[in-house]
């Protein structure tokens, strides 16, 4: 018994490392295609699109989702997909890839202010210290004594993409964990209808008829070597989404929900690494020194925030993820 659930344990951990990974790993990918001169909104639209064409079986399986959940589905794809998508990736227009992710990755600390004043539910004196903390932190990465030296504007586009990213934690929260299989949501189906949703509404404000198509069959520059613009866009859809998503559910349903948050804060420093070897984006000390204190603080409000009521939903760990603060978002998609 102790050695299944040891064993149980260490695949969740395994494959929350995986998620953590394939989050990171799209923001690498997906600014090439931006420099080359796609429009976030456009790389955005492809990434869910594509996504949400090789999900469509999995859509079609839980189809019964759309009569009986049709809010969360809605709820789901405007917040954890279409809107962690589409401001992290206007982010990454602006800002450096880790800095995009480390300010989106304040959503776990933003969860707590959620639970205290919208759920009204106690959080721990080391939840609100780990807030403060990250807070600090962020001060660090965006240099507030060299008068916000990032543009401010894709520090907003970051910050919006952390509050659709507490969306994504607060609506993966519901419908799952429950013992009544007649009111259980398959986190899988919930994603799959996500990733249509958000797809139609990427379309409408994306208006990927307006691309130029020809991009994707050119090369776009990584970190001084010419890659197929096709290669790095199948990264982000295959493994930087669907991929991400698939490990990061199971993983939350292997580990606690705290656990598998705190593994998915790698996906953050995971970005940083990427963006340094394969992008070339140097960052200051202090600014290290600020995305190291904005995990640390997100790993203690995340790992302080009371458990759920007897009965009550896991949280989906994601994206990313987001909540993955997991997630971070993006989602970390998360991006």
């Amino acid at each position: 018994m102790h050695a299944s659930q040891g064993q149980g344990r260490s695949v969740g951990l395994g494959l929350a490392l995986v998620s953590a990974f394939a989050f990171g790993g799209s923001g690498v990918a997906a600014k090439p295609l931006i420099e080359a001169g796609l429009d976030p909104l456009q790389v955005v639209w492809l990434r869910v699109a594509g996504a949400a064409l090789l999900m469509l079986p999995v859509a079609w399986r839980h189809r019964d989702l759309v009569r009986r959940r049709p809010a969360l589905l809605a709820g789901f794809g405007l917040l954890a997909v279409a809107g962690v998508q589409a401001f992290y990736f206007a982010a990454l227009s602006r800002v450096p890839v880790g800095v995009a992710l480390l300010v989106e990755y304040l959503a776990p600390a933003l969860v707590l202010l959620w639970v205290r004043f919208v759920q009204r539910r106690p959080v721990t004196r080391a939840a609100a210290a780990g807030v403060v903390l990250a807070v600090g932190g962020l001060a660090c990465v965006v240099e507030v004594w060299a008068g916000l030296s990032f543009d401010p504007v894709g520090i907003l586009f970051a910050l919006a993409a952390a509050c659709c990213q507490v969306g994504y934690f607060v609506l993966s929260d519901q419908g799952s964990g429950t013992e009544d299989a007649a009111h259980a949501v398959d986190p899988l189906g919930v994603i799959a209808y996500g990733l249509l949703v958000g797809t139609v509404v990427l379309t409408v404000v994306g208006r990927p008829w307006e691309m130029d198509w020809s991009l994707l069959g050119s090369t776009a520059d990584l970190g001084g070597s010419e890659v197929p613009a096709a290669l790095l866009l199948g990264w982000v859809v295959v493994v930087a989404t669907v991929l991400a998503y698939a490990t990061g559910v199971v993983s939350v349903r292997k580990l606690s929900p705290q656990v598998a948050g705190v593994v998915a804060c790698l996906e953050a420093v995971i970005a940083t690494v990427l963006a340094w070897v394969l992008l070339g984006e140097h960052l200051s000390a202090p600014q290290i020194a600020g995305g190291a204190v904005v995990l640390v603080g997100a790993f203690i409000a995340q790992s302080s925030t009371p458990r759920p009521p007897s009965g009550g939903a896991a949280v989906l760990g994601e994206a990313h993820v987001p909540l993955d603060a997991e997630v971070f978002e993006d989602t970390s998609r998360p991006a």
